[in-house]
């Protein structure tokens, strides 16, 4: 390597990063399933059309579902709106074949509600952010 140079990338450039990536592991290990992406997200609305609560996750190449987040409006939680979502997406990927799902959670975030929900820690990362915890977790269903 004699002459390059690092540039922040377009998106353009990011999404062939990931179209690349994808391909290098789609030659290693066949995806099962199709489409290769598929976003389940959901909302909970209140009578004015407010967003309420929400959920974000995608069910990825190998009938493995990511939750990206889950998030309760401060004033409505522990009413059951973030059980609902979970169980909603978990119903939703569950029916499309989802045999794994996982996520990351904060000390100072979800961490004892998913396990409420069968989920299992299978990494922490100490300090991250500094004097907190981040925790990977994951349910097989």
């Amino acid at each position: 390597m004699e002459n390059f140079i690092i540039s922040k990338s377009t998106r353009e450039e990011a999404g062939l990063v990931e179209n690349e990536i994808d391909k290098y592991n789609l030659s290693k290990v066949p995806f099962t399933q199709e489409p290769s992406f598929v976003s389940i997200n959901r909302v909970i609305k209140g009578e004015n059309g407010d967003i309420l609560a929400g959920i974000n996750s995608v069910l990825y190449c190998w009938n493995c579902l990511y939750i990206d987040v889950l998030w309760v409006k401060e004033e409505l939680r522990n009413n059951g709106y973030g059980s609902k979502l979970l169980n909603e997406v978990e119903k939703i990927a569950k029916e499309k074949g989802c045999k794994l799902i996982h996520l990351v959670t904060f000390d100072f975030q979800a961490k004892d509600f998913y396990l409420k929900y069968g989920y299992e820690i299978f990494g922490v990362l100490d300090d991250c952010p500094l004097e907190h915890k981040q925790y990977s977790m994951k349910k097989t269903i």
